[in-house]
């Protein structure tokens, strides 16, 4: 149960943060409205926004994954108990559809103001899409940047302890600005999924589809390189 609850409220940090300055900088009338090609700016957001929620989460008793990859690819080669993984897959989903909605509502007269024609589908707050619709490449694009990014997560052994969840956000900025520009770097199948969800099935003022038909790639792109990354620690260590 602590794990469920810590990933849920943990994940929504995440979510809210990440997803608000989303939104902060593509809606119209914000006061950061305008800013939205500041790649670092971005990328440093989201490492924060992580960094906060494995904070929150470990404060509740959870690991911090925040991440069904990570998650997924950990007990698939024996670094977490099968037990916990469904209670942490759904404190992730949950918790990512729960922090989306609440920056629907938080900037509800925001994306009234902004019109769909205008501004282009404000899915992307919320949800990745890529910069060159390529699927094969767009696929191996998130193989390749979560594998970095949980390689270097295997090497830093518990990342919820002291000031390593800094470092966790700092990964995440560095992995954001160097491999993210392609297809906005989702690393998470929760992170995606849930607010996709979220934007798909609330009454969003102006909005536009949840290309659902992209959905597979930040589902199962992530989830690959995790795996990839967690056999060749196995292998070689």
């Amino acid at each position: 149960m602590h794990g469920l609850i810590g990933e849920l409220l943990g994940t929504c940090v995440l979510i809210v943060i990440g997803a608000g300055v989303g939104a902060g900088l593509h809606l119209k009338k914000s006061y950061a409205s305008g800013q939205a090609n500041d790649w670092f700016y971005v990328s440093f957001a989201w490492g924060l926004a992580v960094t906060m929620g494995v904070y929150v989460a470990a404060s509740f008793g959870s690991l911090g994954h925040l991440n069904p990859a990570i998650t997924i690819a950990y007990a698939l080669f024996g670094l977490f108990p099968w037990s916990n993984v469904v209670p942490y897959l759904l404190g992730q989903f949950i918790g990512a559809f729960i922090g989306a909605v609440l920056v629907i509502i938080q900037f509800y007269p925001h994306f009234k103001a902004t019109k769909g024609e205008e501004e282009g589908n404000t899915v992307g707050i919320f949800a990745t899409m890529p910069a060159i619709s390529s699927p094969v490449f767009n696929f191996l694009s998130e193989v390749i940047a979560t594998f970095f990014f949980v390689l270097i997560l295997l090497n830093l052994g518990n990342f919820t302890s002291g000031l390593k969840p800094m470092i966790v956000g700092l990964v995440i900025f560095v992995i954001g600005a160097g491999l993210g520009t392609t297809t906005g770097f989702a690393l998470n199948p929760a992170r995606d999924w849930g607010p996709r969800l979220a934007y798909s099935l609330l009454p969003v003022p102006n909005k536009g589809a949840g290309d659902w038909h992209y959905a597979w790639i930040p589902m199962m792109g992530p989830i690959a390189g995790a795996i990839v990354a967690t056999a060749l620690q196995g292998i070689l260590k």
